[in-house]
This record gives C-alpha cells, structure tokens and sequence, in this order.
C-alpha cells in the first residue's frame, strides 16, 4: 500500500477502509482534511467548496450539514441525488466523509443554518444511506450547541458499527464542547472516552487541536493521542472553533503543535468564511506538516491521473 501522499486521485477514490487506513498510517502525520459545507453560498460561487478545498492541498474531504435524505451541495453539477457523493468524488478526486450527530433534533431549537434534520442524526438508517451513496467514512460528533454527549456518541457508535459491519471507517470524537458545559476543556474528551469509543467500534479519534479550546494544551493531546495508538487506533486533530479563519501564523502555529502530539491526521473546519477555512490556511496547514513539495504535489495532480 503506498502513502496517502504518493496516491493519485483516480487512487484515492477507489480506496477500501482498510486500506484508507493503511494509506494514512504510512503517511506519518502528513494528511490534511478540509471540512466543507454544501449548502452554503459556495467562495467561488460556481465551485463547490469541496473542489477549492481538494485544489488547495486537502487529501480527504469531510461534509458538514449533508442531509443524506436530503442531499445538496451548491454548485454541483445537475444528478440524480443519489449520486450526490459519487459525482463530487469525481470533480475532487478525494475520499469523501459526511458528518451525523447523536442528537433528538426534536429537542434542538436553533432555526440557523445548524438547525438538525432527520438526514444528519447519526442513525443507522442515515449510516447505510450514506454507505450506498458511496460516502467513505462517517464522524460522529456534535455541532455548536447541538448538546451531543460523549455517551450519546458512544450509543450510536455501537448501532452503527454493528450495521455497517466493517465496511466504513468510522471516527468518533468532538472537536469543541458541543453545547455541553460539563464536557467542556479537558473533559471535551479523556482517555476513558476514547476508551469507550474504541469499545464500540471507532477506528479513529477525533481530538480537538492543541490552542483551539480553553485547556487544550499540546501535552495534554499528545498524552491522548498516545493512548489511542496503544490501542492500536489512528486520531485525527481539529480545528473546529472558527480559528480556520485566522491568519497564516496562527494556522502554522496550530499545524506544528499538532503534529507535535504525533496525530495522523490534521483537520482544517468549515467557518472562515462559512462554508470553509481560508484557502490560503489550507495551504499554509499543509505547507507547514509536510514541506512546498508534498502541498504542490497534491494541488497540481490532474483529476485523470
């Protein structure tokens, strides 16, 4: 199996879940993600999001607010719904992740642009519509005041491992508080979550990014990050709290302090403007876990390859 960053594009879609993992692992710390929003009034007006994301380094593309009963990306071109994922894998020639949220969206009083829908809860019905759609890994984890517990994440882990039986990779974890004040700082995720993530089928934690919560310290993620490896599972850091907006400086300082913790994967969120990070973070993040030869490499690959 080759690295993640010596894989092409036609490669990159057609990858197993083991194999996803594989590629990763190989990669060393060198795996940039961009959260992207489809539902949104896209940057580039007639790109989807996901396209500028994958032109501007990012090796997998996650999706947050994708309804799979509902399916939409702006910019898109024209296609039958279902095959929503299968075109944008085609326009980005990348891996392609949704977000789904263990909450009752009954409960949920936002009216905003992160108000829940049926097709975003972290159901096994939306895991399996989402498996059929061609998505390659599902997150489960929590929006800004969605109140999406640890323990709730962990519940419908275990459902959704149980259905998907093996066949997806699935990350587990909260990059912020989540409307949860009790999870908040240090408890927005410890050894004896990821534990319990690991219990009920994650393949990979996700971890906030060192510098991106109150208390989140680069000792304190190493120190989880370690564990997850002793358990024989890969992490993945974020940055969730809208920092993807901030300047080159702030990126790279956040790039270099998260590679420190040893994470497998790096991920840039969605609100730098609302709908991604910066497109220029997207570089600097890449330019700084993996060098200008590795970030051009990735940027100038054609789709045909």
């Amino acid at each position: 199996m080759k690295r993640i960053l010596d894989l092409t594009p036609q490669q990159l879609v057609k990858l197993s879940k083991k194999e996803l993992l594989e590629a990763i692992a190989l990669s060393e710390g060198r795996v940039m993600a961009a959260e992207t929003i489809g539902i949104t009034q896209p940057v580039l007006t007639d790109i989807t999001n996901a396209e500028l994301a994958a032109a501007m380094g990012a090796d997998v593309i996650i999706l947050n607010l994708f309804d799979v009963q509902n399916p939409k990306i702006n910019a898109l071109p024209e296609c039958d719904k279902k095959d929503t994922i299968k075109v944008l894998k085609k326009l980005t020639g990348r891996p392609i992740g949704i977000n789904l949220e263990p909450v009752d969206i009954n409960k949920i009083d936002d009216d905003g642009i992160w108000k829940m829908s049926k097709g975003r809860c972290a159901s096994v019905e939306n895991a399996c519509l989402a498996m059929d759609m061609g998505v390659d890994f599902i997150v489960l984890t929590g929006n800004p005041g969605n109140g999406v517990s640890n323990a709730a994440i962990a519940s419908s882990l275990k459902e959704i491992s149980k259905a998907t039986e093996n066949r997806m990779l699935l990350i587990a974890g909260k990059m912020h508080a989540s409307g949860i004040l009790s999870e908040g700082g240090e408890k927005i995720i410890t050894k004896e979550d990821i534990d319990l993530f690991i219990e009920n089928g994650a393949d990979m934690i996700l971890l906030p990014a060192p510098g991106t919560v109150p208390g989140i310290t680069t000792g304190y993620i190493r120190e989880l990050v370690s564990h997850a490896h002793k358990r024989e599972r890969l992490t993945i850091t974020s940055v969730g709290t809208s920092q993807e907006g901030s300047d080159t400086d702030t990126i790279k300082r956040i790039a270099i302090e998260s590679k420190m913790t040893g994470t497998d994967v790096h991920h840039l969120g969605d609100s730098g403007y609302l709908g991604m990070a910066l497109a220029e973070n997207i570089m600097a993040y890449s330019i700084a876990i993996r060098g200008i030869r590795h970030t051009w490499h990735r940027m100038a690959q054609s789709l045909a390859r």
